[in-house]
């Protein structure tokens, strides 16, 4: 008995000192504006105990010792160091100081995160717990369709296949990059976002820089720059479990794990998630598996490993096929859901368009502070991608003939397999293939950057990247047929009766190869920044096609361009509030691959290929209180030498390509926006874009048919003074944001889109003589309105920070066309469009742990 009270004595007095020894620290994480930093890392010093602010900026951390330092770190500031003790456990509000030093662990190498009042470009920034709080179940371009200069859409309305344009221009000639790191498809500049998915559930931050922009690589980009920055050893330990619901059946889950940096140096952040749905638009069914790893190792004070891995394995239905808006109206569905590409087959829904890939990137990044002057970052990075997009042939998928019904209803797949299957010898007339993709690219990006003296700053590296793209065209599915045999195929296939597995139509590899150097000097004292950067690039592609050559002749010669830019800008802080910068830039860029050869079906060089050269300047100014800030910035983007490839319907059905060179363009614009906060608990964001985009002259185009290769025709398309299409030329948004109690808070936000115009039909724009020619502009789409209502609420859930977030996107259930085609008479009854979504909704739970 006497030991037990012993024991009993024993385990209270250490009871009683643990508890003794707790401090509940509290505090809130704001900017020099007084704007909460949401997921800001707050870690006791010298442990891994940690935790991360919420969407007000707020935190509380319980530490072991009545007494200590916390160390608090956000992208893009210094880190602060803060004393607490049992006496002053709530250390209330703490600043943090932009830096861009504090960006060097996650620059690598490509791009820098712009500073405010420093870094002479237009830039917006978006946090991570902007994300979490608006994207809801939207395609992960339109988190920022509220950006200036942005035009955001779902374009067919498929898992991924969302579309996003800066300044006019489209995600080809935006430099996107993940982590630094490029994503931009090598042969056609294009973004498939399908593929990063998953972003949306590991990014820290993400910032898009219009025009000319920070960015450091070798080869620039026209419209700008949007770089995500993905989680890293900024990350607390603990982890965190979201669940999601929303419309048509979306559902997602996932996990991110984090240990923080351990006692070892090491640090690893692990994310899964898995999402499906059945599509807003009839039959857009998708399933997808994000992942996410990052390994980081803190050798010492000089060394640091970081290992990254991410990517999406994903399937989804498509909407492929546009048509006309009486078409649409005529529809049982209505134009936001009608979809023609689908169907049934055995009872289960079937598409006659169907994407399906995985590319992951890994990459190894190594940072190395030679000493307190010299930095040298360097990352290798890999991309291995596999997929494609099914494609049919024949005719009876278009016909009405073969609906479940009137022409807007579902195909019956299972009345052409039943042809297909009496068919018996004949062979099939319409099947199933695939358009298959698979690559392999290899990069490095290595910068080194010193400071010669305390207001001079030199940085330059190297940008090499490698990359062998494979395409061919496959038989993957003879719906009930024996095989199949196409005479305009005859050529290509050897007149050989097709099977499952069979290649035809195409088969070729794109070889890229792009070797760049860069260098920019830095100057920097008081209140005036000034920055010279230029560049050296050699673009270098080959092809080799097995499908319309022998062995022979099928590889083609090496074409090599060189390209160069040169750009610099100023900011001068006229005082504490205002500040004003300006830049200017020229670059010669090399074409794509896609314009350096004839056609998919041909390895001769195009002689027209030409470097496309770009002149750009820009003048901006900013003013910044605690209470209230807005930026002005006015462009002028002078585009020369464009080539541009429309992909459209022909008259009989048939895709054709057009490829179009000698365009020029001209995009001048204002841009405005302004955050006020008259008060702790309420904010105001607004922003509005004026574009005036315009073609300088007329241009050739060679337009040949998608599916033999043939050459159509060659001739002038008559485009001077017609207006850029493709993107709204004219954006306003405005948003609301209140704190009704201390973790609760709603949101309502409004956008505007005018003055877009169909994309150019080149068929319809030629003539015997300029005289005839038709110079009146595109189908002007009609102006929309979209109101987006949010929802955050912060609660506990057994001792467990959580939060319940509700989103409503386009709470009116407003029909607007967000894409459309020209017509034969650029008018409303001809135009070939998209609609966009309507009234979507998700609820969605996060507990942190």
């Amino acid at each position: 008995m006497k030991n037990f009270k012993n024991l009993l004595f024993l385990a209270l007095f250490f009871v009683t000192a643990t508890v003794l020894g707790q401090t509940k620290i509290t505090g809130t994480i704001v900017d020099d504006t007084n704007q909460p930093l949401p997921g800001a890392s707050v870690v006791v010093k010298g442990t891994t105990n940690g935790t991360s602010t919420d969407f007000d900026g707020k935190f509380t951390l319980k530490a072991d010792s009545s007494s200590g330092v916390i160390v608090i770190s956000f992208i893009g500031f210094k880190k602060r160091e803060v004393s607490f003790s049992s006496s002053k456990s709530n250390l209330k509000l703490i600043k943090l100081e932009e830096d861009a030093g504090a960006l060097d662990e996650i620059i690598v190498t490509a791009t820098s995160f712009a500073i405010d009042r420093k870094t002479p470009v237009a830039v917006s920034t978006i946090k991570a717990a902007d994300i979490e709080a608006k994207l809801s179940n939207q395609e992960f371009p339109e988190i920022l369709k509220s950006t200036p200069g942005v035009y955001a859409t779902k374009s067919g309305g498929g898992y991924g296949d969302g579309e996003i344009n800066l300044r006019g221009f489209r995600t080809q000639n935006i430099a996107v990059m993940i982590n630094g790191i490029p994503v931009n498809d090598m042969e056609n500049g294009a973004v498939y976002w399908s593929n990063w998915a998953g972003l949306s559930d590991v990014t820290s931050a993400m910032q898009v820089q219009r025009g000319l922009g920070a960015s450091k690589v070798a080869v620039p980009s026209i419209g700008g720059t949007i770089n995500i920055i993905s989680k890293s050893t900024d990350a607390v330990k603990g982890g965190s479990i979201v669940m999601s619901t929303g419309n048509d059946g979306y559902q997602k889950y996932g996990m991110t794990l984090s240990t923080g940096m351990m006692d070892n140096g090491f640090a690893v952040t692990a994310s899964a998630s898995k999402v499906s749905g059945e599509g807003y638009v009839d039959g857009l069914q998708f399933e997808g598996v994000n992942y996410f790893l990052n390994v980081s190792n803190q050798i010492n004070d000089s060394h640091k490993l970081s290992f990254n891995a991410i990517g999406t394995i994903q399937e989804h239905g498509q909407r492929y096929n546009r048509r006309t808006i009486a078409e649409y109206e005529a529809t049982e569905q209505g134009g936001k859901r009608f979809n023609p590409d689908w169907g049934y087959r055995n009872g289960k829904v079937e598409n006659s368009s169907f994407n399906f890939y995985h590319k992951p990137q890994i990459s190894l990044n190594h940072d190395w502070t030679i000493s307190d002057k010299t930095f040298l970052t360097t990352s290798v990075y890999a991309s291995f991608g596999s997929g494609g997009g099914r494609r049919t042939q024949g005719t009876k998928f278009t016909s009405d003939s073969y609906r479940l019904g009137d022409f807007d209803q579902p195909i019956n797949f299972d009345q052409i397999v039943a042809e297909n299957v009496a068919s018996g010898a004949n062979g099939a007339t319409d099947i199933f293939a695939a358009s298959k993709n698979s690559h392999e690219w290899y990069g490095v990006l290595s910068t080194l950057k010193t400071d010669l003296s305390e207001t001079l700053t030199l940085s330059g590296g190297i940008d090499a990247r490698s990359y062998v793209g494979s395409h061919w065209y496959e038989v993957t599915d003879l719906l009930g047929g024996q095989y199949f045999y196409n005479d305009d195929l005859e050529e290509k296939t050897g007149g050989q009766a097709l099977k499952v597995g069979d290649k035809f139509n195409k088969d070729y590899d794109g070889k890229v190869g792009r070797y760049g150097l860069f260098a920019q000097l830095e100057y920097s004292k008081d209140d005036l920044s000034v920055f010279f950067s230029s560049s050296v690039s050699n673009s270098v592609y080959s092809k080799v096609d097995r499908m319309s050559y022998g062995a022979e002749d099928r590889e083609s010669e090496s074409a090599s361009f060189m390209g160069y830019s040169t750009k610099g800008g100023a900011n001068y802080n006229l005082d504490e509030k205002q500040k004003v910068f300006a830049n200017i830039g020229y670059f010669s860029r090399a074409p794509i691959f896609d314009n350096v050869f004839d056609s998919d079906y041909s390895v001769d060089l195009y002689d027209g290929a030409l470097n496309e050269k770009v002149f750009s300047l820009e003048l901006g100014y900013g003013f910044k209180t605690q209470v209230f800030s807005a930026n002005v910035n006015l462009y002028n983007t002078s585009w020369i030498d464009r080539f541009m490839t429309f992909s459209l319907p022909g008259a009989d059905g048939e895709f054709i390509t057009s490829n179009v060179t000698g365009l020029d363009a001209l995009h001048q614009g204002i841009e405005v926006d302004f955050l006020f906060r008259p008060i702790e608990k309420l904010a105001i964001t607004g922003m509005a874009s004026l574009g005036n985009w315009r073609w300088k002259d007329d241009a050739s185009a060679n337009t040949f048919n998608d599916t033999t290769g043939e050459l159509i025709s060659s001739e002038t398309i008559y485009a001077k003074d017609l207006k850029v299409s493709d993107a709204a030329q004219t954006t306003f948004a405005f948003g609301i944001k209140y704190d009704v109690l201390d973790k609760t808070s709603i949101s309502l936000d409004y956008n505007y889109a005018g003055d877009n115009y169909a994309t150019m039909n080149v068929t319809g724009r030629t003539a015997d003589s300029p005289e005839e020619a038709d110079r009146t502009n595109t189908w002007k789409l009609p102006n929309y309105h979209l109101f987006d209502l949010g929802l955050r609420h912060g609660f506990e859930i057994a001792g467990l920070n959580s939060t319940l977030s509700a989103n409503m996107n386009n709470i009116f259930d407003v029909e607007y066309i967000s894409d459309a085609n020209n017509g034969s008479n650029s008018s409303y009854d001809t135009a070939q469009v998209y609609y966009g979504a309507g009234r979507t909704f998700s609820l969605g739970l996060k507990v942190k742990f």
